[in-house]
């Protein structure tokens, strides 16, 4: 291999010209053909026995130059990168430019990580939401648990808003039943707005046993087209009427509920943990402000290869999680509306993001002198260790000791900038 040429370009790309020699290349070719000759076949020969001068002369002298240089090109851009002293990332596009007997020439564009160039990281400002909780809060904390333990009992009166009635109905359009428009043993809250305009509101009076018929008119833009705009009339049989019987909210209701015996502790209880969950909200928003802010006074030209490269990355691991979950991340989009390119489209915004911060916080660590010891190191490893429940020499076999400084880096990078950080009050109309 030979690096001929390295011209740079602009948004951190460069061209690497390279030249693989003759030996080189009749060396791969040779391999090729090895590889092949089981299943060529020559008139006069028994497979994998033909020459491989006469395969040249009979399929063209070039026959084996595609795979020789697919075998070839990989090692030889390594190692002119490696020449070369550039950082390259994503993926590499290449082209042959010279080919014969001789060898060939090929040029590589590749993107360059770039080298941020900072701006004041420490003492950034940016807003911060004060956390306040309100009774109004803890009372809308302990609402799903009144609502898991209020019990629905059969009455005999007619229905009122907030029973449910439990009953089969059926649809028709202009006499005939149409499809979907039929259900049994159906619990429906009358006042929940969950069925087609009007049609609870016709249920209000009802007792069990009776049979009545609702009208209605379906919306404009109900999703079913032959039914939009349309007048329909559903047959309404009512099996049960059911009252909502809320439980005493006392001490009793919160030893039912909860590991406490006292309602005040319950609800102290919520309310802490309701604290801890706006303020790690606020935490978050507030590190994404920074970052923000970082972003905007640092000086960086992400390249464009970069960003696909990590939208793919952020494509397969979206396609693991949907697999694990028992779906394809095809099927997942469909019903999400949606297909892989938008997906992949809209991935590039938060993977551009992602880059730039990883950028600068690496930029910081620089900056700082950051380098962990190898005690951290050695801990970080134990971490996964614990957390994967694997053996120590397996965990170091498939997390390279690279990738553990780069983490611990940035994680140390990341506690002086926010540590650092000035939170001061949102303005009127972000509030």
């Amino acid at each position: 291999m030979n690096l001929k040429n390295v011209e740079k370009k602009e948004k951190n790309t460069a061209v690497l010209t390279i030249e693989v020699g003759a030996e080189e290349f009749d060396a791969a070719v040779e391999k090729v053909y090895r590889k092949n000759k089981s299943v060529i076949a020559l008139p006069g020969f028994r497979k994998g026995k033909a020459p491989r001068k006469l395969v040249e002369q009979m399929y063209g002298a070039d026959v084996f130059y595609e795979d020789a240089i697919n075998d070839l090109y990989p090692v030889a851009l390594t190692d002119a990168v490696k020449e070369s002293g550039l950082d390259m990332v994503g993926y590499p596009s290449v082209e042959v430019k010279e080919l014969s007997k001789d060898g060939f020439v090929f040029e590589a564009t590749i993107a360059v990580r770039p080298v941020p160039v900072l701006g004041q990281y420490k003492g950034v400002e940016a807003p911060k939401a004060e956390v306040v909780i309100t009774p109004e809060d803890v009372e809308a904390e302990l609402k799903p648990f009144i609502t898991r333990a209020t019990r629905q009992v059969a009455v005999e009166r007619a229905a009122q808003n907030g029973d449910t009635v439990v009953i089969d109905f059926e649809g028709f359009k202009d006499g005939v039943a149409f499809e979907g428009g039929k259900g049994e043993q159906f619990p429906l809250e009358l006042g929940s707005g969950s069925f087609i305009p009007g049609f609870e509101d016709q249920l209000v009076g009802v007792s069990a046993g009776e049979e009545k018929e609702v009208n209605v008119t379906f919306p404009e833009d109900y999703g079913a087209e032959e039914l939009a705009g349309a007048a329909a009339t559903f047959k309404v049989t009512v099996h049960e009427v059911k009252e909502a019987q809320v439980p005493e909210i006392d001490d009793e209701f919160a030893k039912d509920v909860s590991e406490f015996d006292t309602l005040d502790e319950f609800k102290a209880d919520l309310e802490k943990k309701l604290r801890e969950r706006c303020e790690e909200n606020a935490n978050r928003e507030f590190e994404g402000a920074i970052l923000t802010k970082l972003i905007e006074t640092t000086e960086m030209e992400v390249p464009d290869a970069m960003v696909e490269f990590e939208a793919d990355r952020v494509v397969e691991d979206y396609e693991q999680r949907m697999k694990g979950a028992g779906i394809t991340l095809d099927q997942y989009l469909q019903m999400m509306g949606s297909n892989r390119a938008e997906f992949r489209e809209n991935a590039k915004v938060g993977a551009l993001r992602q880059i730039q911060g990883d950028l600068i916080f690496t930029a910081v660590a620089d900056a700082e002198k950051i380098e962990p010891t190898a005690e951290e190191i050695e801990a970080e490893y134990q971490k996964l260790c614990d957390q994967y429940s694997m053996e120590m020499d397996v965990v170091k076999a498939a997390v390279p000791e690279t990738e553990i400084v780069r983490q611990l880096r940035l994680v140390a990078a990341t506690k002086v900038v926010y540590d650092s950080a000035v939170a001061v009050a949102p303005a009127a109309d972000a509030e």
